[in-house]
C-alpha cells in the first residue's frame, strides 16, 4: 500500500497480532485509498472478530470506512460482556480446542467441537449454518466471511481459556446438565436402567446415575469426581462477578 497515509493505534490487548514495530502507541500506515478500513485493520494481523469500536478523529465509524489522509484510527477491543444477537448463544471450537469443549459442557454450555481436522472451511459453514460462535486460535478461521461469528481464544492454558470465554460471553451455566462426550442433554438414571453399562465395581459402589440422552454414555460420581467439581465451583464464583 502507498496510497493516503493514516495513522493507526491499536488498543493494548490488540496489539499482540502487529508486527512489533507497530505495537507502541500511534504509528503511521500507508493505505491504497479504496480498501475498507475492516480490510485495513486485517492486513495488521487483527482479526475483525476482536476488534470493538473504531474511532476515526473521536466519531465511531464502521468496518466499511474508507480512510482518508490524515485521519488517525483508534481500534478498539471488544466490549465485555460480548453480546451476540440474532440467536441462543452457542459455540463451535476447532480440533486444537478439546479440553475446553469438555469444560464448557462440564458447565452446562451448549458447545460443539470437531474432534478432527474438517478444514476451515467447512468449520466457517457450520458456525454459519448452526449459528455458533467460532472459538479458535486460528487468525486465518476467523477471518472467514461465512463464520456467523467468532473469537479468538488467547492462552493455550485450558484454565486461562475457560476463564477468558466466560468474562467475554458470560454464558448461562447449568452444571451437570449436558454430556462432556457428545454435548447432549442428561437425564437421571436408576441403577436397573444403566445396569448393561456398569461394571461390578461400579454397580456396587454407586447409587446415583445420570445418562446422555444422544449417545447413551452413564455418568457418576468417580475417582474425578472432586476435580471436575472444583472446575465448577470455581467458574461458578468467577461467573458470579461477571453476571
Amino acid at each position: 500500500m502507498n496510497g493516503p497515509e493514516i495513522r493507526v493505534d491499536v488498543s493494548p490487548e490488540l496489539r499482540l497480532f502487529v508486527p512489533h514495530a507497530r505495537r507502541r502507541g500511534t504509528t503511521p500506515l500507508a493505505t491504497d485509498g479504496v480498501s475498507t478500513l475492516g480490510h485495513v485493520i486485517e492486513s495488521l494481523g487483527v482479526p475483525l472478530t476482536e476488534v470493538g469500536a473504531l474511532l476515526v478523529d473521536g466519531r465511531e465509524v464502521p468496518v466499511s470506512h474508507i480512510p482518508a489522509a490524515g485521519e488517525t484510527v483508534r481500534v478498539r477491543a471488544v466490549e465485555r460482556p460480548q453480546r451476540v444477537p440474532g440467536a441462543p448463544l452457542r459455540f463451535l471450537l476447532d480440533v486444537h480446542l478439546g479440553t475446553l469443549a469438555r469444560r464448557l459442557r462440564l458447565l452446562g454450555v451448549d458447545t460443539a467441537y470437531e474432534s478432527t481436522d474438517i478444514g476451515d472451511a467447512a468449520l466457517a459453514a457450520r458456525s454459519a449454518a448452526e449459528k455458533r460462535v467460532m472459538l479458535s486460535r486460528d487468525r486465518g478461521l476467523l477471518r472467514r466471511r461465512e463464520l456467523w461469528a467468532g473469537a479468538y481464544i488467547y492462552s493455550t492454558r485450558p484454565d486461562d481459556q475457560l476463564h477468558d470465554v466466560l468474562d467475554r460471553f458470560a454464558p448461562e451455566l447449568r452444571p451437570w446438565s449436558r454430556c462432556t462426550a457428545c454435548n447432549g442433554l442428561l437425564k437421571h438414571a436408576t441403577k436397573d436402567e444403566v445396569a448393561d453399562h456398569l461394571k461390578g465395581g461400579t454397580q456396587r459402589s454407586y447409587d446415583v446415575f445420570a445418562q446422555c440422552r444422544a449417545c447413551g454414555r452413564v455418568y457418576w460420581k468417580g475417582a474425578h469426581h472432586n476435580q471436575l467439581e472444583a472446575i465448577v465451583e470455581r467458574a461458578l464464583a468467577e461467573h458470579a462477578k461477571h453476571p
